[in-house]
């Protein structure tokens, strides 16, 4: 499971969690049921404090995303009233903000995606 968290962003990083998880799920990137890491595993991997992973899962399994089960760990529950998401129309929207940014900054194109493939390389599969 690939989370970033942007410490520059105006939204706090809980809400940034909480939100890649449910488009993550909502695309079937993870699956009903796969395990998603441990509070303290991912405030790790993130450097966070665990309260603040804490908060993400606790609204999470409020609405109905994830499922703990004591010690056996969190687990993806997609609501049945969700669709998946678009997995194109949610790419073309990012490609879209992305271009935006790239052209309000007034950065050389192929540059930005050069960076961009950069990017994508650096992700672990």
């Amino acid at each position: 499971m690939i989370i970033h968290v942007d410490r520059s962003s105006s939204l706090p990083p809980y809400e940034q969690i909480r939100t890649q998880v449910v488009e993550m799920a909502s695309a079937d990137v993870i699956a009903d049921g796969q395990r998603i890491p441990t509070i303290r595993q991912l405030a790790g991997d993130l450097g966070l404090a665990e309260g603040t992973v804490a908060r993400a899962y606790r609204e999470l399994e409020r609405d109905g995303w994830i499922q703990t089960r004591g010690r056996h760990g969190s687990f993806v529950t997609r609501p049945s009233s969700t669709p998946p998401i678009d997995r194109d129309g949610a790419i073309r929207d990012a490609a879209t903000a992305f271009a935006t940014r790239v052209a309000q900054t007034g950065s050389d194109p192929q540059k930005a995606l050069k960076f961009a493939r950069e990017a994508l390389r650096s992700l672990p599969s």
